[in-house]
């Protein structure tokens, strides 16, 4: 099976531990803030209003689908709408359990090189591409509510927390990006870094990979990421369609999150839902545990905690959130998955038309 694959079989154990921490977490915070609070935020929230941001989350992954079609238009033929849809749901399940949600996009090129005959390295540069149109107009909106968030009155150590994440997820984007516009510098200096780390990961693994072996795979993805970077870049009608349709994305999502508080009848003030809901999608980028969960509960906490919005009612919304926006897409990204996990077993085993 693929790398993705591959890696959730041999990494099981950890991806329990992390889930398991994760949900320790939740109810640690929950525990401290007045869980009965929370249940009772949780038992008064509108079921209607649940809905509508189930239905919002549902046209953010639809015009997901749509932008990933467009790039894959460019680069090949693409698959019809609702074959990329299952597996962009596939990848979202390969997303939502590992940390950094870094185990989607190769998961996107293996199927459309299984399944429909397209070149990994093909359908890896479209995935790629697609995350692109994500980092360009999030680095801007980081930016400014990176600017705005220390203008509030907070706790220095708050400030100092908040500041050191959202400075260490800026400098990831903007390594990112520059590995997309100079993949030999970038190839050349990751190589160095694995090199200088590769003896002690080496003595962790069961079963190491060669250095040599290591470096092929980092300039592969190097490679595979800067061609879709381009890809994104040197079509004009692709690029203004994809960067609108991302910020749209972006505006259905902050629609989404205040829907949750709605549900809740609570209605915070926009600019600070904005700049807060912001700061939390960058910190579920940390690769710190799977959708940072707790880590992203408690930031939003005591940011919200600004604009006069209780811990109780900040958890409750972030729950309902998470649902619709983690929870679902997680499930039926497993059976999509493991959906074509069994069809690409089957087709293996058929026999060839020399065979028959």
């Amino acid at each position: 099976m693929s790398d993705t694959f591959e890696s959730i079989r041999k990494h099981k154990w950890k991806i329990i531990f992390t889930f398991a921490l994760s949900f320790f977490l939740i109810f640690t915070i929950s525990f401290l803030i007045g869980i009965d609070d929370v249940i009772i935020a949780l038992e008064k929230a509108s079921w209607e209003y649940i809905l509508i941001s189930f239905v919002l989350e549902a046209l953010i992954i639809l015009i997901w689908t749509l932008r990933w079609k467009i790039i894959l238009d460019v680069v090949d033929q693409a698959p019809k709408f609702s074959t990329i849809l299952a597996m962009l749901f596939a990848s979202l399940f390969g997303n939502n359990i590992t940390p950094s949600a870094a185990g989607g996009e190769p998961l996107r090129a293996y199927l459309l090189r299984e399944v429909e005959g397209m070149p990994f390295e093909i359908g890896f540069a479209s995935s790629t591409a697609d995350r692109v149109f994500e980092f360009l107009p999030f680095v801007l909106i980081s930016i400014i509510s990176a600017v705005s968030v220390l203008s509030w009155n907070l706790p220095l150590f708050t400030k100092f927390i908040v500041t050191l994440m959202i400075i260490f997820s800026l400098i990831l984007f903007g390594i990112l990006i520059y590995a997309g516009l100079n993949r030999k510098v970038t190839q050349r200096i990751v190589i160095r870094l694995a090199r200088s780390v590769y003896p002690f990961f080496v003595r962790l693994a069961k079963n190491p990979l060669t250095f040599g072996e290591v470096a092929e795979k980092l300039v592969f993805y190097i490679s595979r990421f800067s061609s879709g970077f381009k890809t994104a870049l040197k079509d004009r009608k692709v690029f203004i369609i994809g960067f609108i349709l991302s910020f749209f994305m972006w505006g259905l999502d902050m629609l989404r999150m205040y829907v949750c508080f709605a549900s809740l009848e609570v209605y915070p003030p926009i600019s600070p839902l904005i700049i807060i809901y912001t700061i939390g999608i960058l910190i579920s980028l940390l690769p710190l545990l799977p959708g940072a969960w707790g880590i992203r509960e408690v930031t939003l906490i005591g940011l919200f905690a600004v604009a006069g919005i209780s811990a109780d009612i900040v958890m409750a919304a972030s729950l309902i959130d998470r649902l619709g926006s983690y929870i679902l897409p997680t499930i039926i990204g497993a059976l999509t998955a493991f959906y074509y996990g069994k069809k690409v077993k089957n087709m293996g085993r058929r026999p060839s038309s020399s065979e028959a």
